[in-house]
């Protein structure tokens, strides 16, 4: 339940800068809404004793919930359109009802994503920095001071809370931690309309993802496995890698992949 520390600073600083701001509310609610949602499974894991956590119907149900009042608040209370611009060609693809649809797989896609990542230490705290400190920066460069000082604030926490998660780890973010990551990042995606950007952004939570989809896919339908471990950080370490090295390449590909996003939308 570590990721308690960098929720509660995030909570604080963004709420002593923008109090009344209707865009960093709205991602902090739906940050710690998910945040919510992992302690109730952190807390049957640990304090109750069920090894499963919360049923994985009803964490999705809370999810989608939670995606479904973000979608709202986009289209209804901002008045945005409903669509997608597509990064480097800015090319603009309407969607209609079925964004609601697309914020939905987007913020559970990306919470569940980080969650997958959290398997080292320092690893998906790392990560969500570079992600989160990359978006900090696009949304000044924007003009959306509110989402700059959520994503500033949402870095910050990630920054001080390295300094017990790196290995090696005195403290464990879990579940509360994990999946409010993800949810605040694909909150920022959201609301500032830049949503497939965050596939570039958060390239490393994607490619995580995208290792544990191909290992399932090839095992069923070939009964091989691609990688010897997945998600695909556990990979490098089967390999040899110490647990150090591997962590410090996933954080120059999270650095990377800032710095493509920011190529791509400036």
């Amino acid at each position: 339940m570590g990721g308690i520390m960098f929720l509660l600073s995030t909570t604080v600083a963004t709420l002593s800068v923008a109090p009344a701001a209707t865009l960093a509310g709205t991602a902090l609610l739906v940050t710690l809404g998910h945040g919510l949602i992992g302690f109730a499974d952190d807390f049957f894991k640990i304090v109750l004793r069920r090894p499963l956590g919360l049923k994985a119907r009803h964490k999705l149900l809370g999810q989608a919930l939670l995606g479904i009042v973000l979608a709202i608040t986009v289209a209804t209370y901002l008045g945005r359109e409903t669509e997608l611009t597509i990064p480097f060609w800015e090319t603009v693809i309407p969607l209609g009802t079925f964004y609601y649809f697309f914020v939905v797989l987007m913020v559970m896609g990306l919470s569940n994503a980080v969650n997958l990542t959290d398997g080292l230490d320092g690893l998906a705290a790392g990560a969500a920095f570079f992600a989160a400190l990359t978006y900090a920066v696009l949304m000044a460069w924007q003009g959306h001071n509110e989402l700059a000082i959520f994503a500033a604030a949402l870095a910050g926490g990630c920054l001080g809370f390295l300094g017990f998660n790196r290995h090696p780890a005195k403290v464990f973010m879990g579940d509360t931690g994990s999946l409010a990551l993800g949810a605040g990042l694909a909150a920022l995606a959201v609301l500032s309309g830049t949503e497939l950007l965050m596939l570039i952004v958060g390239g490393v939570f994607v490619v995580e993802t995208v290792s544990v989809i191909i290992q399932v896919l090839s095992f069923r339908l070939t009964g091989r496995r691609v990688f010897r471990m997945s998600p695909l950080h556990h990979h490098f370490e089967l390999t040899g890698w110490p647990e150090t090295k591997v962590v410090r390449a996933f954080w120059l590909w999270g650095i990377g992949f800032g710095l493509a996003g920011l190529a791509a939308y400036i």
